[in-house]
C-alpha cells in the first residue's frame, strides 16, 4: 500500500522547497538539531516537520521527501565511519552530475553542489571534513544509493513515529571501502583550523 498523502500544511512546506538549495536552507535555518534528549529516534518526515528537529538520518529523510516533490527519486547514501557515527546524505542528479543535501552539526558535512560525476567523487568530497572529537579522519566506506520508494508500503514519509526500517537497511547493505590499511596508517590528524571551522555553527 502506498503511504498516505501529506496533509495540506506539510505539502505546502515541502512544495515550497523548490530547489535542492532551498531544501538545505530549510534544514539549516528552520529545523534544529535533534540531540535526542529522550532517547534515540528516527523520526519520519512528518514527525520532523511537527517537532522541528532532526539529526542527520532524519534530515536526510526530510530532504529525500522534499526532493521527491520536485521530481527527483528519493535516494539516500550512507557514509560509514570508524570511531564515529555514520552520516546519511540525500542525493540527486542534475545535468548528469551528483549533488547532495544533508543535516549535520558539522558545517563541512552538509550539502554539495551537483558537480560530481560519480557517487564516489561525491563521497570523497566529504573525507577531509569527516572527523571525530579526537581529530581523526573517520570516513571509511559508502553505500550505493537506496531508493526510498521501496519503503512506501510502510509509509516512511508520513508515519506517526519512527522509521527504523530505513537505517537498519542502510546498515545491512554492502558498503564500498575508500581506504586500504596502508592509507589509514598514513592519515594525519585534522588541521586545527579546519577542525575549528567545521564546528562553527554546530548544533544548528
Amino acid at each position: 500500500m502506498k503511504h498516505p498523502l501529506f496533509d495540506r500544511r506539510e505539502e505546502k512546506i515541502l512544495r515550497g522547497l523548490s530547489t535542492p538549495a532551498k531544501v538545505q536552507r530549510f534544514l539549516d535555518r528552520e529545523i534544529g538539531y535533534n540531540t535526542e534528549p529522550n532517547g534515540h529516534t528516527c523520526f519520519s518526515p512528518r514527525m520532523v516537520l511537527r517537532e522541528g528537529v532532526a539529526h542527520c538520518m532524519e534530515g536526510a529523510l526530510v530532504a529525500a521527501a522534499a526532493l521527491r516533490m520536485i521530481g527527483h527519486p528519493p535516494l539516500l547514501v550512507d557514509l560509514e565511519a570508524v570511531r564515529d557515527t555514520d552520516h546519511v546524505l540525500a542525493v540527486y542528479r542534475a545535468g548528469g552530475f551528483w549533488g547532495s543535501v544533508a543535516k549535520s552539526d558539522y558545517s563541512g558535512l552538509r550539502s554539495r553542489e551537483p558537480v560530481y560525476r560519480t557517487i564516489r567523487e561525491l563521497v570523497m568530497s566529504y573525507f577531509e571534513h569527516y572527523y571525530n572529537p579526537a581529530g581523526e579522519k573517520t570516513l571509511r566506506a559508502y553505500s550505493r544509493p537506496v531508493n526510498l520508494s521501496r519503503f512506501d508500503r510502510i509509509g516512511w514519509a508520513t508515519r506517526e513515529g519512527d522509521v527504523w526500517e530505513i537505517p537498519n537497511h542502510l546498515c545491512d547493505i554492502p558498503h564500498t571501502k575508500i581506504l586500504d590499511r596502508s592509507m589509514e596508517r598514513r592519515l594525519a590528524r585534522m588541521d586545527e583550523r579546519l577542525y575549528k571551522a567545521g564546528r562553527l555553527g554546530g548544533a544548528v
